[in-house]
């Protein structure tokens, strides 16, 4: 559901490397001639309006949605798939607001389906090869951990738009504040956090950058910074009592990833070529719907962030160390479920879409 820029440029492509484990059944949007040029691409019979979804969805010809609609449209979307039945993989954030993140999980567990976060870097080697070290105090007690993300966003762009849940914490910071879990193995308690405006016109709803700290139990510290007003920077550093661990780029998915381990005077680099990383979330959400077994990333992982994402926000506003009210995670992701699949050889073409990246 949703015909944007990340489903045509990764998510459709990603069906071929997850066979035999998913088929891609039926394509949902408003624009006709995305569904007449990418089902005839992807070999998709099925091709619906939004007004249509319902009845697909009763129709009993598929058993899943992967939504990748604008953020506020996830809740509405998500909870209509799961009463009818269906299995819901949903894009990032998992919705704009703790609420309605609530909501999905009751009305998935509900209709006993399941329900999963898109977040295709817990099944990726480098990401979680650089938490299993830090976890396994190769740099010594992890202390603090250090995050840039950015672009330069298009003017105009669905990512500018604060209705549409817009913002550089809600697009690219989760990417940072999701790592700091990842690698600390835990949740932070409070945050403090600016933002800065600026006077360009792209940023009249929402703010160019954002600064955040976030406090984890043991004193231990991570900065975020995310903008969509500077050059290209993707890379988080770990530092311990012992050593340190950059990761650069960290964050994506169009280029192959690296980090650099240093222990005193010693350095190793290692490099991961690139690869598909949608294709192993298809394959693992597959997988625990067979098993029956709740997914990791689950809706719980993605609720998580968007409690942390709203105590950034009441940060920014109050100028204060805000409380973050979230629930505590027992299950993390571990190298057991690192996936590889082989890269997409190039971007398709894309259909009455753009990228945001300027």
């Amino acid at each position: 559901m949703g015909l944007g820029h990340i489903a045509q440029a990764a998510v459709l492509p990603a069906f071929k490397h997850a066979r035999p484990h998913v088929e891609l059944a039926a394509l949902v949007s408003d624009t006709p001639a995305k569904l007449k040029t990418l089902g005839r691409r992807y070999g998709v019979q099925r091709l619906v309006s939004y007004a249509q979804a319902d009845e697909l969805f009763a129709s009993r010809e598929i058993d899943a949605v992967y939504i990748a609609l604008p953020n506020t449209l996830h809740a509405e979307w998500t909870i209509r798939a799961a009463s009818a039945g269906l299995h819901v993989l949903c894009e990032k954030p998992l919705a704009a607001t703790v609420y309605d993140c609530e909501r999905m999980i009751e009305a998935c567990a509900r209709n006993g389906v399941q329900l999963m976060t898109a977040y295709r870097l817990h099944f990726e080697r480098c990401n979680l090869e650089v938490a299993d070290l830090v976890r396994r105090k190769k740099l010594g007690e992890p202390r603090f951990f250090d995050a840039q993300f950015s672009m330069q966003v298009k003017a105009g762009n669905i990512r500018t738009q604060a209705e549409m849940g817009g913002g550089p914490v809600w697009d690219i910071g989760i990417y940072c504040i999701n790592a700091a879990r990842m690698v600390f193995a835990d949740e932070p308690t409070e945050v403090w956090a600016t933002a800065a405006q600026g006077a360009d016109r792209r940023f009249a709803e929402i703010p160019e950058s954002v600064h955040a700290v976030l406090r984890f139990p043991g004193d231990r510290l991570a900065n975020v910074i995310c903008s969509f007003g500077a050059a290209d920077r993707a890379r988080y550093e770990v530092v311990g009592t012992r050593g340190s661990i950059s990761v650069d780029p960290a964050f994506e998915y169009a280029e192959g990833l690296a980090y650099e381990l240093r222990i005193g005077d010693t350095r190793r680099r290692k490099t991961f070529a690139k690869s598909d990383q949608f294709a192993p979330e298809l394959v693992h959400f597959a997988q625990s719907v067979r098993a029956r077994r709740t997914p990791e990333p689950s809706g719980k992982e993605g609720l998580i962030d968007v409690a942390i994402i709203e105590a950034v926000h009441r940060s920014v506003e109050s100028g204060s160390w805000e409380r973050i009210r979230a629930p505590q995670r027992q299950r993390r992701p571990s190298l057991k479920q690192q996936m590889r699949r082989p890269a997409v050889p190039r971007e398709p073409a894309l259909v009455h879409v753009e990228s945001g990246h300027r």
